[in-house]
């Protein structure tokens, strides 16, 4: 026991040392036991938990609490969106093939940390849809596709904030925000009106996260053979594995529930 105290107490040390002083004093960011502690708390919930206490009670109406969680979701993405143009793509920082990450202390590397760090608290608000999930007794909708999704993506973006804040990353979180928008606020409509769950444009809000996949995929490969780019290439060597398996996840779940099978003659 002592050795695995020690060995933890190393690795936080590591961490101190080598992390990006500017975002030590950022809610969660001084140490990674609190997100660890979040993300083992939302699993044991979401998987134990939470579904043995709703085993016998009825579905919390908690429409409006939902409602109003997706219009903030809405809202952090729209943010997130303006901020990646006003502080990349209109100052023509952007390369499709490396975004230097800025390490300085001006006005505008702080700016893009603070937007980092709104994308990873995001992601930290995401792990509510689950729990709504449970609470709805809505258990066939808590899939190994969404659990595996939101707990990676905490874990990636914590780390990537904590050490590397910036740079060519943040075309991922940018179309992870796009997305975002529309997928909350098609959440908000089917609250307001439930017929829109079985609307005949739904399967093209799936089709809009696999073309995601597919433009960060790219984007990273073209990282990945760039020549003159100083950005951590082992950051995207984690992450484009995580983008494909995504997409095979996203593709498969496409398949059951969109295509269906051709009548066969009798």
């Amino acid at each position: 026991m002592s050795v695995l105290y020690e060995k933890a107490s190393d690795l936080l040390k590591w961490i101190d040392k080598n992390g990006d002083s500017r975002i030590k004093d950022y809610f969660l960011m001084d140490s990674p036991w609190p997100v660890v502690i979040i993300l083992v708390a939302y699993l044991y919930f979401v998987l134990k938990a939470g579904p043995k206490f709703m085993k016998y009670r009825s579905p919390l109406k908690i429409d409006r609490i939902v409602m109003v969680y997706n219009v903030v979701q809405v809202v952090f993405s729209a943010y997130l969106v303006k901020e990646a143009f006003r502080l990349i793509w209109v100052q023509n920082d952007y390369k499709i093939n490396c975004i230097e990450i800025d390490y300085s202390d001006t006005d505008k590397a702080r700016d893009i940390v603070g937007a980092v760090w709104t994308y990873f608290f995001s992601k930290v608000l995401d792990l509510l849809d689950t729990i709504f999930f449970v609470l709805r007794k809505k258990q066939n909708q808590v899939t190994f596709l969404h659990i595996y999704h939101h707990s990676m993506v905490l874990v990636l973006s914590w780390g990537v904030l904590k050490f590397y804040p910036g740079g060519q990353i943040i075309l991922f979180g940018t179309i992870n925000a796009f997305v975002h928008i529309v997928m909350y606020s098609y959440y908000f409509l089917t609250i307001l009106k439930p017929e829109y769950k079985k609307a005949w444009w739904k399967k093209y809000l799936t089709q809009l996260q696999l073309i995601q996949f597919v433009i960060t995929g790219l984007h990273g490969c073209a990282t990945l053979l760039s020549t003159d780019c100083s950005y951590p290439k082992f950051i995207i060597m984690l992450a484009l594995p995580q983008d494909i398996f995504m997409f095979v996840l996203f593709w498969d779940f496409y398949k059951k529930a969109y295509k269906q099978p051709k009548n066969k003659l009798t």
